[in-house]
């Protein structure tokens, strides 16, 4: 079986659901943007929203990927950055208990966190101190990282540290890896268009992207003429359409894949858990309409739990309905 390792930041979720717009509106955040902050930004939101009841779980883009195909059964790693604290040891020992081999380097600085303010129209908004997470350089990445490995994960919240994602990439490459990349923001599309797009020609296998994404990426409103657009940078491009389900195109064969019936009650993890979903089926030789299946009933099912954590007996009902999904 094929096995992936994931490359991101790694962060803690500070989940915390809002009952209105109005802290985003104090703080000047659009609503659905990850904006990075600092320290001192970080504990000022932290305490804007002291009086909220919040919940703690491992988070980053392609960590919950990760995350996700570990649980379908694939053999995973993650590769990332702590600090010597609390947040550090709750990311690191949710990966060992999630059987996700722990590719972990520590400094001293405080390890990264990210608080996402739900609305309640269910939209998301992070304030993220990348903290330890942005120290990940790429001295640290080596070919004897990915050796055994058929696929790199990584987020596009990496790309403001071009050389980071540069090496990786073309050492991945140089190792036999396909490589998978999320845009991961709309807002990080746009710092860093020339660069995803010249990283994407040289290096991409698959771009996932969401309707923001992929506008920033391509300038196309039409989500079809964007994913006709994103496949001049990668061999298989995903547009995610919200309650459209998604649209995936490889060497000029277009699928159109809907969404499973659920209660939203929070879209954080939504397109990451699609990615793990997506990325389990085409690694396990699926059709294109499969692995979008298998990633819609992921996304389904994280946007029903409060963060990007599917509960234990939510799994035994995917993994059920991933059997069906392999057999039909």
């Amino acid at each position: 079986m094929a096995k992936v390792i994931g490359l991101g930041n790694a962060l803690v979720d500070i989940m915390t659901p809002l009952e209105n717009d109005q802290i985003l509106i104090d703080i000047n955040f659009p609503k659905g943007s990850m904006q990075l902050v600092d320290s001192e930004k970080s504990k000022e939101v932290l305490g804007l929203t002291s009086h909220i009841k919040s919940s703690l779980a491992s988070g980053g883009s392609a960590a919950n990927t990760i995350h996700g195909i570990a649980r379908l059964g694939m053999e995973t790693a993650f590769v990332g950055k702590i600090g010597p604290d609390s947040y550090g040891d709750i990311f690191k020992q949710d990966l060992i208990d999630s059987n996700i081999t722990p590719a972990l380097f520590q400094t001293e600085t405080e390890t990264g966190r990210a608080v996402a303010m739900v609305t309640p129209d269910s939209e998301r908004t992070f304030a993220t101190y990348l903290g330890a997470a942005v120290e990940l350089s790429a001295d640290d990445i080596t070919a004897d990282l990915f050796k055994g490995y058929d696929m790199l994960h990584i987020e596009g919240y990496l790309v403001f540290n071009e050389e980071l994602i540069e090496t990786a990439v073309k050492t991945a490459k140089e190792a036999g890896l396909q490589i998978s990349l999320d845009l991961a923001s709309f807002n990080v599309v746009d710092a860093k268009l020339d660069f995803l797009r010249r990283i994407g020609k040289e290096y991409v296998d698959i771009i996932f992207a969401n309707e923001e994404e992929a506008k920033s990426f391509t300038g196309h409103d039409d989500p079809e003429k964007a994913l006709e657009f994103i496949a001049q940078y990668a061999n298989i491009s995903i547009v995610k359409v919200g309650k459209q389900g998604s649209l995936i195109l490889k060497d000029g064969e277009k699928t159109s894949v809907g969404v499973i019936d659920a209660k939203v009650l929070d879209t954080t993890g939504a397109g990451d858990y699609y990615a793990s979903g997506f990325l389990f089926g085409y690694l396990s030789g699926l059709s294109l309409n499969q692995a979008g299946q298998i990633g819609a009933l992921l996304a389904g099912k994280v946007i029903e739990e409060m963060g990007a954590q599917i509960n234990d007996a939510t799994w035994e009902y995917i993994l059920e309905e991933v059997k069906k999904i392999k057999n039909s």
